[in-house]
Order: C-alpha cells, then sequence, then structure tokens
C-alpha cells in the first residue's frame, strides 16, 4: 500500500515537471508572449502548491510527530490566500493572458488523470497477466 501511494505521488510529481515544461514551450513558441507567461506563471503557481501540500501532508502525519489537522489546514489556506493574491495582481497588471493561466493551472489536475489511467492501465494488465 505505502508502494502504490508513493508510485502515484511520484508519477504525478514527474509529470507535473513534464507537463509544465512541454506547455510553457508550446506556450511561448505557439502563442502570443503573455500566453506563454501565463501557462509558465500558472504552471509554476499549481506546481509548487502541490509539493507545498504534499511536504507540509508528509511531515505532519509522520510518526512520531503526527499533528492535529489544524495546522497543515493553516497552511493550506495561508497558500491559497497567497496564490490568489498572486493571481489576481497577474491579471489585474495584464503581466500574463487569462487564458494561458487556467492551462498552466491545469498542470496538477492533467498530471493527477494520467496518474489514474495509469493506474487502471496497472490494473488491467495485472489481471490479464
Amino acid at each position: 500500500r505505502v508502494n502504490f501511494h508513493k508510485r502515484i505521488l511520484n508519477f504525478i510529481s514527474h509529470s507535473n515537471l513534464l507537463l509544465l515544461v512541454a506547455a510553457s514551450t508550446a506556450g511561448l513558441v505557439f502563442f502570443p508572449y503573455a500566453v506563454g507567461m501565463g501557462v509558465i506563471a500558472g504552471g509554476l503557481i499549481v506546481t509548487i502548491n502541490f509539493y507545498l501540500l504534499s511536504r507540509t501532508l508528509r511531515k505532519a502525519f509522520k510518526p512520531p510527530h503526527i499533528t492535529s489537522i489544524r495546522g497543515p489546514l493553516i497552511k493550506y489556506y495561508i497558500r491559497f490566500v497567497v496564490s490568489g493574491i498572486i493571481i489576481y495582481i497577474l491579471i489585474r497588471t495584464d503581466s500574463v493572458d487569462p487564458i494561458g493561466l487556467i492551462v498552466g493551472l491545469s498542470v496538477v489536475v492533467v498530471s493527477m488523470m494520467l496518474a489514474a489511467l495509469n493506474e487502471v492501465r496497472h490494473l488491467l494488465c495485472k489481471e490479464a497477466g
């Protein structure tokens, strides 16, 4: 079970970076500069948040330092508010294109979907073999 969780987390972490690089490159090459910068900014925001959340939860639930849910929840909401402020500033100052930003913010969701499909593939291959 631990290997299962670790495998999924590693898959998502690696695919986040690959998708971020691929989407950023495509955004800068095929679209206007503001779109590419939106993809980069959104991708960085969501990837950093994912990493920090993962680290917070790992520390919070690692014996013997198991803490209450209050600490990780407070950190989560602080990151959420800071991310919201950053996104607001980026859009308000016309630093990035909102569509590019949305694409960038979708990097982790796409990585999670790919991880789920990969696990389904593992299960189907295991049952067939």
